[in-house]
């Protein structure tokens, strides 16, 4: 009778754990399988990828060349029209705090605003940047678009 209390393996399909460091007569004993003295036979060697046997590796030797810009650029956090739109009423004036207020950035840093969507209400809004589409759609909808610093 075949039950879950009987059931095993398939022979051959599960192996010993190698068992080392326990004397000679295991087969793996004396150096643990690890041959003989040496960096690689030390505890604490985590095979490095980037050593190159004692001379300098190919990381140091190239020399260091350009520039990177990164800690100069702007990122703006980018808000449509169509979002406007729908979150104020004619007339408004939309500013950072409003937006950040209203659930449309999740910072008050830098805010670009782009044109996608339709624009029907008039609104004055104040931004760090505009697209250009978006600066004509909010004038021909009577609104303004004023750019702050």
């Amino acid at each position: 009778m075949i039950g879950l209390n009987t059931l095993s393996p398939a022979q051959g399909a599960k192996h010993r754990r190698k068992i080392v460091g326990r004397g000679v007569g295991s087969g793996h004993g004396r150096t643990s399988t690890r041959g003989s003295k040496g960096q690689s036979a030390r505890s604490g060697d985590g095979k490095m990828s980037y050593f190159e046997g004692g001379q300098n590796s190919i990381v140091r030797r190239m020399p260091k060349r350009g520039f990177s810009n990164a800690m100069f650029s702007k990122e703006y956090e980018i808000v449509n029209l169509s979002s406007i739109e729908s979150k104020f009423n004619a007339g408004d004036e939309v500013t950072v705090a409003k937006l950040k207020t209203a659930g449309l950035i999740k910072k008050s840093g830098l805010v670009k605003i782009l044109a996608d969507g339709e624009l029907k209400k008039n609104f004055t809004v104040k931004a760090n940047a505009f697209s250009k589409t978006a600066q004509e759609k909010i004038a021909k909808a009577g609104g303004k678009a004023e750019i702050i610093k």
